[in-house]
């Protein structure tokens, strides 16, 4: 229980909350009548990736797979409180995993892996710059 002591809530918070860029763009492009092409939403998954990556690889966090693993998960928990908010107010009906609550599992299961292997990429940063100056 102390490893999640450890764990800089504040960050696992901020960067899930940064990946909500993905359904926004979405959003924002529906609204306007825009068709992206299949690719933006994949740029986008890489593009956060990649901060998630550096933000916790270069800062040298403690625990980086379990740190993004979390960060995976609270995008997972604000995409589908944001799903919900979003069809209440845009379609005036609940759609998305809270009208199909099976599929909360899967959303969650897929941002899990997803900050897995971002945590794994972070470790494997760190691990290349080497052991931490003593402070």
């Amino acid at each position: 229980m102390s490893v999640l002591r450890e764990l800089r809530w504040p960050l696992i918070f901020g960067l899930g909350a940064l990946a909500l860029v993905r359904p926004a763009v979405s959003v924002v492009e529906t609204q306007l009548g825009v068709d992206d092409p299949p690719a933006v939403p994949l740029i986008l998954t890489v593009l956060i990736t990649a901060v998630w990556v550096a933000v916790v690889g270069l800062r040298r966090i403690a625990q980086p797979v379990l740190t993004l693993l979390f960060v995976g998960l609270t995008y997972g928990v604000l995409a589908i409180i944001l799903s919900g908010v979003l069809s209440l107010t845009l379609e005036g009906e609940l759609r998305g995993p809270l009208a199909n609550p099976i599929a909360i599992g899967s959303v969650l299961m897929i941002n899990a892996v997803w900050g897995l292997v971002a945590g794994l990429l972070a470790w494997l940063v760190q691990r290349r710059r080497g052991p931490r100056p003593p402070r």
